[in-house]
């Protein structure tokens, strides 16, 4: 099928590349053909590869709203889109009957032109949620995923593979609040959940990444330790399918690993103490240090040789966002307007 008579597909196809992301919808919605194109990961390819693909971070931030005294109440959730290049901020819209409330502490993964949003705790019933929620940014639509299979499950670890359109999970608590060892993948493409190999160690509250190819589980703690992180981290091979030695020594403390995040220099970052560490031993290495408006870190994400880090300077105090260059180590402060200065919960990073 030509994509538009008396012009060659592939002139078409350039042009359909450099379309914004947030106009693709429209353009899906001018023929089949359209749409059988920009669906396509060939599409999606020719966009990183002739440099119009475009990033973004998607995060469930605390709404910011005005009460009656002045003051501001932070109260329920909102998703967050923020384009690095640009700077620009705005709000994805949820949806009525489908996917209407964000619940707290769910998960965020982008998986190519995909977000997925899963588990959770509603804030009203304490009651936890398995769904699964997926946008299509090309469709710019939100569909009901298979729920997380297994019972229960909070506080776990999470972390995607866009090229295989995978979403890993591991670890976090049951029901009884006991810590899990336990891992599962969830397949977009079939929409369905594969039950993986054990972890060899519970791990609560752990953060999963994924990073030089496998899907890294760092830190946590088992039962008996209740909230006292340990150092280790293991990681799945995809292609072999099984997990690696546990390595004893990954963090250089005993921390919660929630800021961890892997890079494309190869190296694993994370904030302590008012810095930003290189994970490269028992000891890391410091390779800047953190702007004193960010004492309490909330969020941290990595795209190209960028480091974002989203924090407050203290306890209820509004959150702003730096930007890191890995390459130089500079800080530039990012522009956040009040309605989203929010407590950021999770994100998810997407090149569309």
């Amino acid at each position: 099928m030509e994509l538009v008579s008396d012009l060659p597909d592939d002139v078409i196809r350039d042009f359909l590349s450099r379309v914004p992301y947030d106009d693709l919808p429209s353009i899906a919605s001018v023929c089949k053909g359209w749409m059988a194109e920009v669906q396509l990961p060939e599409f999606h390819r020719l966009r990183k590869e002739t440099g119009h693909a475009q990033k973004l971070i998607v995060m469930a931030q605390v709404r910011v709203q005005p009460n009656r005294s002045g003051l501001e109440n932070f109260s329920e959730l909102q998703l967050t889109i923020f384009e690095p290049d640009s700077g620009v901020l705005r709000e994805l819209p949820l949806a009525p009957g489908i996917f209407s409330k964000l619940t707290m502490f769910c998960l965020l993964a982008g998986v190519g032109s995909d977000l997925v949003a899963m588990g959770g705790i509603d804030p009203v019933t304490g009651k936890v949620s398995n769904s699964v929620f997926v946008y299509d940014f090309v469709s710019a639509t939100w569909r009901r995923g298979v729920d997380m299979p297994g019972g229960p499950r909070s506080f776990f670890g999470c972390a995607s593979e866009p090229d295989r359109r995978m979403v890993y999970v591991a670890g976090g608590h049951d029901g009884d609040k006991m810590a899990l060892k336990s891992a599962m993948a969830y397949d977009l493409a079939k929409d369905e959940w594969v039950m993986l190999p054990d972890m060899a160690r519970e791990r609560d509250e752990c953060k999963a990444i994924f990073h030089a190819g496998k899907f890294h589980v760092i830190g946590g703690y088992c039962t008996e330790m209740q909230g006292r992180f340990e150092r280790s981290a293991e990681a799945f091979d995809v292609a072999a399918r099984q997990w690696g030695q546990v390595e004893e020594d990954f963090l250089y403390a005993g921390v919660c690993p929630r800021t961890c995040v892997g890079a494309d220099d190869g190296a694993v970052y994370m904030c302590k103490r008012g810095n930003v560490v290189a994970l490269t031993g028992a000891k890391g290495q410091v390779v800047a240090k953190l702007p004193d408006e960010l004492c309490n870190i909330a969020h941290t994400a990595t795209w190209r040789d960028k480091l974002l880090v989203i924090g407050a300077a203290g306890f209820g105090r509004p959150h702003v966002g730096y930007m890191l260059d890995l390459r130089g180590y500079s800080w530039t402060k990012l522009e956040t307007p009040k309605k989203y200065s929010g407590h950021v919960q999770a994100g998810g990073y997407l090149e569309i």
